[in-house]
């Protein structure tokens, strides 16, 4: 069975946690492109994480964008999972304890709790899109994940072998998430994790899907808010031709919304082309006279 693939990657930049994700189809091509659900919630991802990044502008409300994202799913059929968030990042940290959020589908408790706001100059975002065919109810799975990231909790560790772990952990990643297969010898590694895990100072990442067991699609980047705009410093690799849907946007907001740039130096180079042009032509002008 076919099924979408998701890539998750992590760094730092200038003190901020930089995260991405995207979602691939394996074996999908322009000449035979994914369709059916997976294309519809992979389109429907793509089309909501870039509406979302043309949204994130001082100004704007986090609402604005739930509005947005609810319909682009109706139009691909499809549903934001339940409850996930975005959110705005802090210095040192991928998850940032914040009241600036971002929910993609809130549940009865969110619709209570996030409250409405605006975004700020020299604010950071990890907007995170989840995208699925199915009810958008989330259920954790049997699978047993081999992705942590450190807490700030503290406690001294018994074993050996999980302070040796935690130590090279805390010199190679510092607070970024981390996988297993990251260290040389996985099986001793998963030795150390037990008790790290334990007394929380390391937190999974658990794997979860959609319960009704249909495909879900994911795109993630981390855009700062700017005087003019903002800035996507990751992600924005897609190729549209590689899905086919029978579905499209109809709503006119949201197709001139996507229609937007999204590059917030595009109106200043044409401006400074433009202009140069036209001293150009007055100089030719001059000389003619002349």
């Amino acid at each position: 069975q076919t099924r979408p693939l998701r890539i998750l990657s992590s760094g730092i930049n200038a003190e901020y946690g930089g995260v991405v994700a995207h979602s691939i189809v394996v074996g999908s091509t322009a000449e035979n492109p994914a369709t059916g659900g997976l294309a519809d919630a992979v389109l429907a991802a793509h089309n909501c994480a870039e509406a979302a990044l043309r949204l994130i502008k001082a100004g704007n409300t986090n609402q604005q964008i739930t509005e947005t994202i609810q319909k682009i799913t109706d139009a691909y059929n499809c549903s934001p999972l339940e409850g996930m968030l975005s959110y705005e990042i802090k210095r040192y940290q991928t998850e940032g304890a914040t009241d600036k959020q971002i929910v993609l589908n809130p549940n009865e408790a969110q619709k209570k709790e996030i409250k409405s706001m605006e975004f700020a100059v020299h604010e950071v975002y990890a907007m995170d899109v989840f995208v699925t065919t199915g009810s958008g109810k989330m259920k954790e799975s049997n699978v047993s994940t081999t992705v942590h990231k450190r807490s700030d909790e503290t406690y001294l560790l018994k074993m050996k072998a999980s302070r040796a772990f935690f130590s090279d952990v805390c010199n190679r990643f510092t607070l970024m998430p981390f996988t297993l297969r990251a260290f040389e010898d996985e099986k001793k590694a998963k030795m150390g994790l037990k008790e790290c895990v334990t007394h929380e100072l390391l937190h999974p990442y658990p794997v979860q899907h959609d319960s009704d067991g249909k495909p879900v699609a994911q795109f993630k980047y981390t855009v700062l808010v700017v005087p003019n705009g903002n800035i996507r410093i990751n992600g924005g690799l897609f190729d549209p031709s590689l899905f086919k849907s029978e579905h499209q946007i109809e709503d006119k907001e949201v197709v001139a919304l996507l229609a937007q740039s999204a590059n917030r130096k595009a109106g200043g180079k044409k401006k400074k082309k433009k202009a140069k042009s036209a001293a150009e032509e007055a100089k030719s002008e001059a000389a003619a006279d002349n």
